[in-house]
């Protein structure tokens, strides 16, 4: 049995616990609430903190097949990923977000997971829209930006690291790509760029094209304002206004940077392509910038002119008559036929002597204040023909006074109909009076309205100035006629005068050429004339031999061969014997080709002038290459642009091709860049893909 025993009594004096309990609540009282609020506290840093810089810098918010939207909380940015975030399109600094702390990732559009809402009280409201009717692969972001009050601007950036961007406007001193200029705020649209130099002009589209695959295109009836920072951003903002404009774009991605563009940017406004008159390729321009007082004098100097060309084996040409020139043959109907007793017999009407000569007009849509014609139409109550203000004390209007060439001038008023259509029945009256077949229209880039602060009519905002009289020039002439700018007009039969260059080796000059090519191809211009050998800017003669020549051998691969400067004028005998060679080079070899890819382009769009990112859109050398372009995929252009150079290094595109060189029948493998290629002064580098 276990051993029992009585314990004995513990020696530790009994404690009355309760009042020991109660004295200690008033200590632990206080110690309590202390550790409460550091709870609290830390409780209320760890909310705070894990609201502010603990939460995901990056946030999902829309998302397709291949490609989504990401929010970067910290930099206010956009961004376009594939969903694997491997590899990013484009950020966009979004400069319509307040200077505040918000979230950003609640979806107001609600389980709609095509759609994306946002709204910023007092400031802006967001919606983006995913398309997704393309192939596979292409994808489609609609963004739209509202203003919540008319004081608010809305403005988006587009980063240019690590992207190359193409397309929007053209500018004086053209490059390829756009990443390597500066231009200030203003707004996009049409500006000559002869009197305007840092502006936007000539060709114009609201497209740009991304290396990585990537494009921007932008809604074409809200006014915006552009700005191109260099290696950084290109920015678009609307203005500050009643009318609370939205900032609407659409940005899109594809497998790549050519197949993105064979999809979005050749059908941008899905009109019916038509070709112009395609008789002028095989016809080298030769301007003539007369000086005559008389429209006897001029004939004389143009018969002459042509004759000289004849005997230098140039007659096979067409002579390009400036608007002075055109202006003193207009007004010669008839000339008096005399006895030889010296008195008058009989007056009849004078056959020019220039009919049969092969010659292009020229007319503009001003007037200037001292010709007869205006004074004419302002005594016959004919003033409302010319664009003007109406007077707040009698009613009458007053023509407003702009400058033109160098003179003050008056500019047709496009909104009467009545002007519209006498100014077109002269030109036509005109091309059959002389026999010509080719009229340029100069004077179509700008907007008076916009220019002189005038509300602009329903319809005629912007560049929908330029867009409507291109329209106008086809309807009333036809397919004849050479206008000097354009904006979404590439799908009509118009051939585009570039811009004036100057007479030197910069981008201003020659080396602007060929970007300004790649640039008006791209936009679907694939029809223009370049300026003349040697550039036209200060209308002069070019004298320099070597510029001469460089300049002669990239137009030989143009639609057009154009000149100013005669060969016999500038150089020697033997640049002479050059010029015939390359004339003859461009009517044998060049004008068929550009009429194949013509008949191409018509029906698919594609490009006649190609980058060589075209053959490697994969290639980052290629997306830099500005100095080299391709006809079609078959022939590779890569001429000297360098002063005092016979060497260059030449990429030839698409790893899958073999070029053989037509002056050496050398063949190289594509992918490949050849180092210090040889080329003297009278040869251009010149490669056809090799077919097995």
């Amino acid at each position: 049995m276990p051993h029992t025993r009585t314990r004995n009594p513990n020696n530790i004096p009994d404690v009355n616990w309760d009042v020991g309990l109660k004295e200690m609540n008033e200590t632990w009282k206080g110690a309590v609430a202390c550790i409460g609020v550091a709870i609290f506290f830390i409780m209320t840093i760890g909310i705070i903190y894990w609201q502010v810089m603990d939460q995901p810098n990056k946030n999902w918010i829309l998302k397709g097949t291949v490609s989504g939207l990401i929010w970067e909380r910290n930099s206010h940015h956009l961004i376009l990923q594939t969903l694997s975030e491997d590899k990013t399109y484009v950020e966009i600094d979004v400069g319509n977000f307040p200077d505040m702390e918000q979230n950003f990732v609640k979806n107001l559009c609600w389980l709609n997971k095509t759609d994306f809402c946002y709204t910023w009280d007092s400031v802006t409201d967001l919606k983006i829209t995913l398309e997704k009717k393309f192939s596979a692969g292409t994808e489609c972001y609609n963004i739209t930006w509202t203003p919540r009050h008319c004081d608010v601007k809305l403005k988006d950036c587009f980063s240019m690291t690590n992207v190359s961007w193409y397309g929007g406007a053209s500018l004086s001193a053209q490059q390829w790509p756009m990443n390597n200029v500066n231009v200030a705020l203003q707004p996009f649209v049409i500006s000559n760029l002869k009197s305007s130099h840092g502006a936007y002009g000539s060709v114009l589209e609201r497209y740009f094209l991304g290396s990585t695959g990537v494009s921007v295109l932008i809604n074409p009836n809200i006014p915006i304002s552009m700005t191109i920072e260099k290696k950084k951003y290109f920015c678009v903002e609307t203005p500050a206004s009643t009318e609370r404009f939205p900032l609407q774009y659409t940005l899109c991605i594809g497998e790549n940077i050519q197949a993105l563009h064979q999809e979005i940017g050749n059908q941008l406004y899905q009109n019916q392509r038509m070709l112009p008159n395609l008789s002028i390729i095989r016809m080298p321009i030769w301007k003539h910038y007369g000086v005559s007082d008389s429209a006897a004098k001029l004939e004389r100097e143009v018969k002459s002119f042509y004759n000289k060309l004849k005997r230098h084996g140039l007659g096979e040409c067409l002579i390009s008559l400036n608007e002075h020139s055109t202006m003193l043959l207009s007004m010669k109907d008839h000339i008096p036929i005399t006895d030889q007793g010296g008195e008058t017999q009989r007056q009849r009407k004078d056959p020019s002597t220039i009919k049969n000569l092969n010659i292009s007009i020229t007319s503009s849509l001003y007037q200037t204040i001292n010709s007869n014609q205006l004074q004419t139409f302002l005594h016959g109550g004919q003033d409302n023909y010319w664009l003007s203000l109406r007077s707040n004390v009698d009613g009458s209007l007053t023509p407003i006074l702009t400058k033109w060439k160098d003179q003050f001038s008056v500019r047709l008023n496009i909104t009467n109909a009545a002007a519209l259509n006498w100014y077109f029945t002269n030109v036509n009256n005109l091309i059959k009076k002389l026999g010509t077949e080719y009229i340029i229209l100069e004077g179509v880039e700008g907007n008076t309205f916009l220019e002189h602060s005038i509300q602009a009519p329903k319809g005629l905002e912007g560049d929908s100035y330029t867009e409507y009289l291109a329209a106008a020039a086809v309807a009333k002439i036809g397919n004849s006629a050479i206008i000097g700018a354009g904006t979404r007009s590439s799908h009509l039969p118009l051939f585009v005068q570039m811009h004036p260059l100057r007479s030197d080796w910069s981008y201003n000059g020659l080396k602007g050429i060929i970007p300004s090519v790649l640039h008006y191809s791209l936009l679907g211009y694939n029809f223009f004339i370049p300026d003349a050998v040697g550039g036209t800017f200060a209308n002069e003669f070019i004298t320099e031999e070597e510029l001469f020549i460089r300049w002669l051998q990239i137009v030989t691969f143009l639609p057009v061969m154009s000149f100013y400067t005669p060969p016999w004028v500038c150089c020697d005998n033997w640049v002479l014997n050059l010029t015939r060679q390359y004339i003859q080079k461009h009517q044998d070899v060049v004008a068929p080709l550009l009429l194949k890819y013509a008949e191409d382009w018509l029906i698919t769009g594609i490009p006649i002038f190609r980058p060589v990112w075209w053959l490697s859109p994969e290639d980052s050398v290629a997306f830099t290459v500005d100095n080299e372009f391709l006809i079609g995929d078959e022939m590779l252009i890569a001429p000297i642009t360098e002063k005092g150079k016979t060497q260059r290094d030449i990429f030839l595109p698409g790893k899958d091709y073999k070029w053989m060189d037509i002056g050496t029948s050398q063949v190289f493998d594509g992918g490949t860049v050849l180092q210090s290629y040889n080329c003297s002064l009278h040869e251009i580098p010149v490669f056809i893909k090799k077919t097995s």
